[in-house]
């Protein structure tokens, strides 16, 4: 009997070390697929042009995956040498800190079994993030921080409008380097603590979604109970949002919290991931006459790379949806967000943005249109709102 126990004792080891070790990377593999394909072609005028550009991305949830960000992985589909090679200059990276088991579209519950505290423990992260969402947030500010000081200076995380445009003036200098940005997707890290802004601030983060799949301490999400508007305390963080040059987003926030913020505030609102109503008639994507009001505070509608919000997630359906976004709303206030690594499947990674740019050329749209939606209207956008 006892050798028997010894013997399950150390398959039981062996089990949890295999699990440890590999099945991060298994959830993460079926999770953030991208499709077999041959590769895409490219023009010459296309890739000249995609050479020129500043490209930035307004949200991809990488900080989330047990790998590093400075070594090219096998999986999932932004790292550090994929983003140099696709000549991305600008990535959001955006803290998921929870999300509900059964996590659809259309209704969740705010008191669904959370899927990430069991990535947190088989990921090991530290104890502290197991049952605090605050701590989720800081940790991965924390991770893009180390990436950035041991990636030879190719990744800088940016907090300030001098760090922007320090990047870009080492951009136009011929440097390979990716300039980094921290944002939280959802404003439940705050844990209905308004001080808990200062630490979220300090920690880098600098764009603040109010929402995510389910209704919070700040108002309804678009995918909770119903249509509810912002709280009290979410007018009270909104506030210090706007007053602390932080970037609001609205992606995942209900039709009525989007009209609140609307009419509580005078600065460029942001929706970091979607699509255009029109084009793709799905209940993730707010209707057009409100995108239109979003787009009327100066801020810009990030176009997703995922048939969710786009029905059709080839490079084309990509660019038919940011045509459409163009014509709505107009070149200035239409932007890239991929919402990669966010568990959805899509058609290319990060390293083939190229085929992106031949696919807005061969929709029609401008060499000038192009480097607004690609990259331009992004660093407007920040440099109103950043410090």
């Amino acid at each position: 009997m006892r050798r028997f126990l010894k013997a399950l004792l150390v398959l039981l080891i062996l089990g949890v070390t295999a699990f440890l070790t590999f099945g991060p990377g298994y959830v993460e593999k079926g999770r953030n697929a991208v499709a077999d394909h041959e590769p895409y072609p490219i023009s010459p005028q296309a890739q000249a042009l995609h050479n020129r550009l500043i490209i930035g991305d307004w949200h991809a949830d990488t900080l989330l995956w047990k790998r590093s960000l400075l070594n090219r992985a096998n999986r999932g589909q932004v790292d550090l040498p994929r983003l140099i090679e696709g000549n991305v200059t600008l990535q959001m990276f955006t803290a998921v800190t929870k999300s509900p088991a059964g996590q659809n579209y259309h209704e969740n519950s705010a008191e669904a079994f959370d899927n990430i505290t069991p990535l947190a423990v088989g990921q090991l992260w530290p104890p502290r993030t197991w049952n605090s969402l605050l701590e989720r947030a800081l940790y991965q500010a924390k991770r893009l921080h180390s990436y950035a000081d041991a990636s030879d200076g190719r990744l800088r995380v940016i907090k300030t409008r001098a760090d922007l445009d320090q990047i870009l003036a080492d951009r136009a200098n011929g440097q390979q380097v990716v300039g980094g940005l921290l944002g939280i997707e959802g404003s439940h890290p705050l844990e209905g603590d308004i001080a808990n802004l200062d630490k979220i601030e300090t920690a880098g983060h600098r764009m603040i979604a109010l929402q995510h799949f389910f209704d919070n301490e700040l108002g309804g999400s678009l995918h909770g109970t119903g249509d509810h508007g912002l709280t009290d305390f979410g007018r009270q963080v909104v506030s210090e949002v706007a007053a602390r040059n932080l970037i609001l987003d609205l992606a995942h926030s209900s039709p009525q919290v989007a009209r609140d913020v609307l009419a509580m505030t005078d600065i460029p609102l942001v929706v970091s991931h979607t699509g255009i109503h029109s084009a793709c008639p799905v209940k993730r994507n707010f209707t057009d006459d409100l995108m239109q009001a979003i787009a009327a505070t100066g801020g810009v509608i990030a176009i997703g790379y995922w048939a969710d919000v786009t029905c059709d997630d080839s490079p084309a359906g990509i660019a038919a949806t940011i045509k459409a976004a163009v014509e709505l709303l107009g070149d200035d206030h239409v932007s890239l967000g991929s919402d990669f690594d966010g568990s959805v499947p899509t058609s290319f990674d990060t390293s083939e943005l190229a085929a992106l740019t031949q696919a807005l050329l061969d929709a029609g749209l401008s060499d000038e249109q192009i480097g607004k939606v690609m990259g331009g209207n992004m660093v407007r956008v920040l440099r109103e709102r950043l410090p």
